[in-house]
């Protein structure tokens, strides 16, 4: 057994699949012990799905730790931009979970960010009608998001993550270690979803971003504010997706930010922003509607636009035919019965879901946002 680091263990208190979500240095090294922990016995085929700038410094650790408690474990390097989001992707993980015979009993583990671990969940939920996975997150925004609750998909050409099943990890593993080779922009994009964070219930967590040192890099951050960011983010994450599995209701908080930004990745084509910096230029569109409403006060709007700007992330809409902003909104994946929801700000940790929003409203919007 691998020396223990410290950790800490956030339950993810689903009725039918409950797991953990474990953070701890160095925890990287404990894998294997922690799937045995999880329950998965040794022996099981497992199949590491990795992109080229992962697997070169964290891939052979992975491997070993897997293989010195009995797993059979090898490794898929994918390249993993935004833009290879695709079906074809996902077929490329099939084709080699087939080379590899992947059983019912086998694994899939995702070693990366969130493409990958979208790509691999997916992959997993479809594989053999579905087998289990693992989340082991190299950046923050998979940390703080994506890797917890269950999500998996690919992109459509008409919008982001159309394509796709709920399919629960059995265990997320963060080893905060792996941050210290992300680069700065990817750091700061995820700093987009801890700010989500702040403004859905945790002022708190929103005044902590607010006085600290400008978040550029993990190092920057410090452990202590570090490991605040990541135990409160995830713990969110985790109440969130216990209440409300499949986006039923509650759970669609969590997309603050995220209709207008997904409509900024769709028309600027996929990879031109990261996700987290288009969710940061949707939480200030977001913000200017509420305004607009009435919902919250122009100095909470600031607040917002502020940090998001502290955090080195870019707030400005691009130059959007406003026809094609409507008729990509009116795509999405949480439009029901014909009508947009929007998550709306009413306060520094606090929002509210809205689908009374017009299209002369929306086009108010975007006109402010545009000057």
């Amino acid at each position: 057994m691998v020396a223990s680091p410290t950790l800490r263990r956030i339950s993810v208190a689903l009725e039918r699949y409950p797991y953990e979500v474990v953070i701890g240095a160095g925890g990287l090294n404990r894998l294997g012990d922690e799937l045995l922990t999880a329950g998965i016995q040794p022996g099981r085929r497992i199949l590491v799905v990795s992109n080229p700038d992962v697997a070169g410094p964290y891939g052979e650790a992975c491997l070993q730790s897997l293989a010195q408690q009995g797993f059979h474990a090898d490794l898929l390097v994918i390249d993993a931009g935004e833009d290879r989001k695709t079906p074809a992707t996902v077929a490329a993980i099939h084709d080699a979970a087939f080379e590899r015979h992947l059983e019912r009993s086998s694994l899939m583990l995702a070693l990366g960010g969130g493409v990958v671990g979208d790509m691999t969940g997916f992959a997993a939920a479809t594989w053999l009608r579905g087998i289990r996975v693992i989340q082991v997150p190299t950046t923050l925004l998979a940390m703080v998001d994506a890797a917890i609750g269950g999500k998996t998909g690919v992109n459509h050409p008409g919008g982001k993550n159309l394509i796709g099943a709920f399919h629960q990890p059995s265990l997320v593993l963060i080893d905060p270690e792996t941050l210290n080779t992300l680069p700065i922009r990817e750091f700061r994009a995820g700093m987009a979803e801890v700010i989500k964070y702040g403004i859905l219930g945790d002022p708190d967590l929103f005044h902590c971003l607010e006085e600290g040192p400008e978040p550029d890099s993990a190092p920057g951050l410090g452990s202590g504010r570090l490991e605040i960011i990541l135990e409160r983010s995830a713990a969110a994450k985790a109440r969130v997706v216990a209440a409300d599995e499949r986006e039923g209701g509650l759970r669609a908080v969590l997309n603050y930010g995220h209709t207008f930004g997904h409509v900024v990745e769709t028309l600027c084509g996929y990879g031109t922003w990261l996700h987290g910096e288009a969710v940061a230029i949707g939480m200030v569109a977001v913000g200017q509607l509420a305004l607009n409403r009435g919902s919250w006060t122009e100095k909470d709007a600031e607040r917002q636009k502020q940090l998001i700007q502290r955090c080195g992330l870019p707030t400005a809409w691009p130059d959007l035919n406003p026809d094609a902003v409507l008729r990509t909104l009116q795509g999405d994946k949480k439009v029901k019965d014909g009508r947009l929801r929007f998550v709306l700000p009413t306060a520094i940790g606090h929002v509210e879901i809205r689908d009374d929003i017009n299209r002369d409203e929306i086009l108010r919007c975007l006109e402010q946002l545009r000057s």
